[in-house]
């Protein structure tokens, strides 16, 4: 009895971290289709949603395109949301990956656009990580990224100490082949960075 217990104690934390994940992200960005839509995204294009989480930019993103978009996530249950909500919209172009960005294994140059959202200061090295994206780019394709600014005054987001300041970012980016295209706020506490593999 105490085993089904257990569980539905983690069920209901793991639904609550999609509601917090959905509703906060909601919340702190622009939505998410406008986002999308600013971007250099065509419509045979081939996208990455890395740290995919409960698909909050792999829908709008499997919704700009008729090529196929990688959902990827080391949480199965996050890539089970996106099935769903994929499912509800009758989407079928999404590719569920279940892994850590350090060892994705996509094709190389197969990607024409990355996007890392909230993610990249979660990994363990993160000139692994971006020199991992630059490798599945294509010559010409663009990753958007987003963080949160390395402020003290920014009490919301994930511990200073494991925060990528966008200049850090920035230098991280261009040592591993990236050329910046843009860099802007989507408000004080998070910044993008839209950087471009070069041809």
């Amino acid at each position: 009895m105490n085993h089904m217990h257990q569980n539905n104690q983690q069920d209901q934390k793991f639904l609550n971290k999609i509601a917090f994940l959905d509703s906060k992200q909601r919340e702190k960005l622009i939505p998410p289709e406008v986002l999308i839509s600013q971007m250099p995204i065509q419509e045979n294009h081939t996208l990455l949603d890395v740290g995919a989480g409960s698909g909050f930019f792999t829908i709008p993103m499997a919704e700009r395109t008729s090529s196929k978009v990688y959902a990827l996530d080391p949480d199965r249950r996050m890539l089970s949301v996106i099935e769903e909500k994929a499912k509800d919209k009758g989407l079928n172009n999404i590719e569920l990956i279940q892994n850590y960005l350090e060892d994705l294994s996509i094709q190389n140059d197969s990607i024409d656009f990355a996007m890392a959202s909230l993610i990249l200061h979660e990994v363990s090295s993160l000139a692994k990580a971006l020199s991992k994206i630059h490798e599945v780019l294509k010559a010409g394709g663009h990753l958007l990224c987003l963080e949160y600014e390395n402020d003290e005054k920014i009490k919301e987001g994930p511990p200073i100490a494991i925060r990528i300041g966008s200049d850090e970012l920035e230098g991280v980016l261009i040592r591993n082949g990236f050329k910046i295209v843009k860099k802007s706020k989507i408000n004080d506490a998070i910044y993008t960075i839209l950087a471009k593999k070069e041809a």
